[in-house]
């Protein structure tokens, strides 16, 4: 897992920097979390939250690309959506990551419990920051809002979740 994390800090430094949704910083802000932690040794479920919002911020990131080379295709949010979550997902669980019937949480494995949130949280975050920059016609209310909304939300979730399953 902490190779994979790694992998992909290294890969997101390298990748092509253009306007998109969401920013490379807020992708390797959150690469960087998930490698933390690892590192750190930090319960699944706070790993998987920032897996989650890494996946969220691929995704989006990737369709801005897509929209960008003007490649359009029938259900292309959802396949693209579902595509990035088996790329994901599915490695962790040949790994071993993923499947252990000692690591739930709620009856669920810990990191999917946490990509399913921390996806969810980063969801939310992306559209609170929209909505604050149509409040202010179109403008940030401070510098780098695009990254600290999302990953403040993230350290919060993660922060939520630290003490849910704290024992």
């Amino acid at each position: 897992m902490k190779n994979i994390s790694i992998l992909l800090f290294i890969i997101a430094l390298f990748l092509p920097s253009f306007v998109i949704a969401v920013c490379p910083i807020c992708f390797i802000a959150v690469a960087g979390g998930v490698g933390l932690s690892q590192w750190l040794g930090i319960d699944d479920v706070i790993s998987g939250i920032w897996i989650g919002g890494l996946v969220i911020s691929l995704v989006v990131w990737f369709l801005s690309w897509l929209d960008k080379k003007n490649i359009k295709f029938k259900l292309r949010q959802i396949l693209v959506l579902i595509l990035f979550y088996l790329i994901t997902i599915l490695p962790l669980y040949w790994a071993g990551f993923i499947g252990c019937s000692c690591n739930q949480l709620w009856g669920f494995d810990k990191l999917l419990v946490g990509i399913f949130f921390g996806s969810l949280i980063f969801s939310l975050s992306v559209r609170i920051d929209n909505l604050l920059r149509k409040k202010n016609n179109g403008e940030v209310y401070f510098s780098f809002q695009k990254v600290v909304i999302p990953v403040l939300f993230l350290i919060i979730t993660s922060i939520i979740f630290y003490f849910v399953t704290k024992c």
